[in-house]
C-alpha cells in the first residue's frame, strides 16, 4: 500500500509540475521551485548472458510538487479507504 501511495504521488507530482512549468516564465524563483527536481537511482547496469544482454537503471525525479502528490495521494487512499 505504501509503495501505491509513493508510486501514484509522484505521477500525480510529476503531472502537476510540468502543467505549471508551463505557465511560470523560465528562469523565475517559482519556476525552479516547482519544476526543478533532485535525481537519485541507479544507472544502466549490465547482465550480460551468453544468449542475450540485459541492461536495468532506475533513476526517481523528486521535486516540491513531487512531495505534495504524494501527500496528497495518502489523504485521498485514506479518505476512500
Amino acid at each position: 500500500m505504501v509503495s501505491l501511495i509513493f508510486l501514484l504521488g509522484i505521477i500525480v507530482g510529476s503531472v502537476l509540475s510540468q502543467a505549471v512549468g508551463l505557465f511560470l516564465p523560465e528562469g523565475s524563483t517559482a519556476h525552479q521551485l516547482f519544476v526543478q527536481y533532485l535525481s537519485f537511482g541507479f544507472g544502466p547496469a549490465s547482465i550480460n548472458l551468453i544468449v542475450f544482454d540485459i541492461e536495468l537503471g532506475f533513476h526517481v525525479h523528486v521535486n516540491l510538487l513531487s512531495v505534495i502528490g504524494v501527500f496528497l495521494v495518502a489523504q485521498l487512499l485514506r479518505w476512500y479507504r
